[in-house]
């Protein structure tokens, strides 16, 4: 029998008598194992992709989706290693470096030199496997458990960036996503029934909590579901919009429209969301970065196209600075201080249709009261339910419209002008949403 090694794990449940972290056997997370209904099952698309996706940014020879019971850790996925029945895709948990991470109650484990670390040097897989380098982060369940790990091998030992650690971190999570999604809708088809409240929820998972908050700059956002059959969010919609700090004092800002709704719209909305999040540090400009995106899109396969818009931006004294790419969206639009409005950005080819794609950075900047507004489709197709006394007296509201509209809020702060274009939809179309509908506002404070 190989012994396991010993290392001391600082592990919140202590170890078991084989000398490995009693956490493994915890019922609580052995059955939230098992509930992701993933054991045995053969390699799936998203899983391969993304971590094919790991293996390539991270420069890595292997790369796997891991699975951890209390006696195996199974290979969703094994990029890497030619695997294919599932009687190989698994290896005993004491051979798995899984367990440190399972020990240390979900800390990701990050080691450079696998025969020289102390934590590793001694582990029975380290030659056998070929380990020379290993990091890993932890796959957890909605209650907090630990699932297994998304993890990358290299066979020399190497340094492991902070680019490559953020960009894993950043996939575990949308591997964790597609678990916690996969579960939702499982349980909703059990029920025979599609919960308006469970696509919310949903909904909301595919959106950010609060936006980020920028020091100097207000920000707003807004998501209106659309109308299905007189009930509002009866289905998962495509849009989406982030906020986040990229490197150093700058930040950028997304807003996407994944073609479709559903199940498939769901899944290409979170691969987009955490793959921009994952390469938005390194990446030189916004329609680099929209480039990228749409290799990743063709290589994972998407199901859906999408449009976005993406911008790159800094706080300076003078305001803001910044670039915009339009990947087959709508133009931006800027409102003045004064209430003019212009549209903004350079029309650009859609994503996850085609290889070679047509984008292009434009610069732009904001003085003190003006304000940059980022919209889908839905808040310029906007139009009454058909067959309602509206619908035949009322047009579409269009771009010239939401312009329109938009310049009426001079003066007002990035929350109330939201609100307020919310308001104006809704007094066009009645209530019936004919589209999903994302807003997100930067304004740059008036001076005092």
């Amino acid at each position: 029998m190989i012994s396991p090694v010993t290392v001391d794990l600082d592990s919140v449940a202590g170890v078991r008598g084989d000398g490995l972290p009693a956490a493994l056997s915890d019922p609580l997370r052995l059955a939230a194992v098992a509930a992701t209904g993933l054991l045995d099952t053969g390699p799936e698309e998203v899983f391969e992709d993304l971590a094919s996706l790991a293996a390539r940014v991270t420069g890595s020879g292997r790369a796997f989706v891991t699975l951890v019971d209390g006696e195996r850790s199974f290979w969703k996925s094994c990029v890497g290693v030619d695997a294919t029945a599932a009687a190989d895709r698994q290896n005993p948990v004491r051979e798995s470096f899984c367990y440190f991470l399972v020990g240390l109650g979900g800390e990701p484990f990050v080691v450079h030199d696998a025969a020289g670390d102390p934590r590793t040097r001694d582990h029975p897989s380290v030659g056998p496997m070929r380990i020379g380098a290993w990091a890993g982060f932890p796959l957890l369940a909605p209650g907090g458990e630990v699932l297994g790990s998304f993890c990358v091998i290299d066979d020399s030992p190497r340094i492991w960036s902070d680019a490559d650690l953020t960009t894993l971190e950043t996939l575990a999570r949308s591997v964790s996503a597609e678990i916690h999604l996969r579960q939702s809708l499982e349980s909703a088809r059990q029920a025979h029934r599609v919960s308006a409240r469970l696509a919310h929820s949903l909904q909301q998972g595919l959106l950010p909590p609060a936006l980020h908050a920028i020091p100097g700059l207000e920000t707003a956002a807004s998501y209106l579901p659309a109308s299905a059959g007189g009930v509002t969010g009866v289905e998962v919609g495509g849009d989406f919009y982030d906020l986040f700090p990229t490197r150093g004092a700058s930040f950028a800002a997304v807003l996407g429209d994944v073609c479709g709704k559903g199940v498939e719209a769901a899944k290409v909305t979170a691969m987009a969301r955490y793959t921009v999040r994952a390469i938005a540090s390194r990446a030189p400009s916004p329609a680099a970065l929209l480039g990228e995106l749409n290799t990743a899109m063709l290589t994972q396969h998407a199901p859906r196209f999408l449009t976005a818009a993406y911008t790159a931006f800094r706080l300076t004294p003078a305001g803001l600075a910044g670039r915009i790419s339009l990947a087959g969206h709508p133009p931006a639009l800027v409102r003045r201080a004064d209430g003019r409005v212009h549209r903004l950005g350079a029309p650009g080819t859609l994503l996850g249709v085609v290889p070679d794609v047509r984008l292009a950075d434009v610069r732009f900047r904001l003085a003190p009261g003006d304000l940059l507004l980022l919209y889908t489709d839905g808040a310029c197709e906007a139009r009454p339910r058909p067959g309602s006394p509206l619908g035949s007296a009322q047009p579409v509201f269009g771009e010239d419209e939401l312009a329109a509209a938009l310049a009426g809020t001079r003066g007002l702060d990035a929350e109330t002008t939201v609100k307020e274009i919310c308001g104006a939809l809704a007094a066009h179309h009645g209530g019936w949403a004919s589209d999903d509908t994302a807003l997100l506002a930067l304004r740059v404070p008036p001076s005092s």
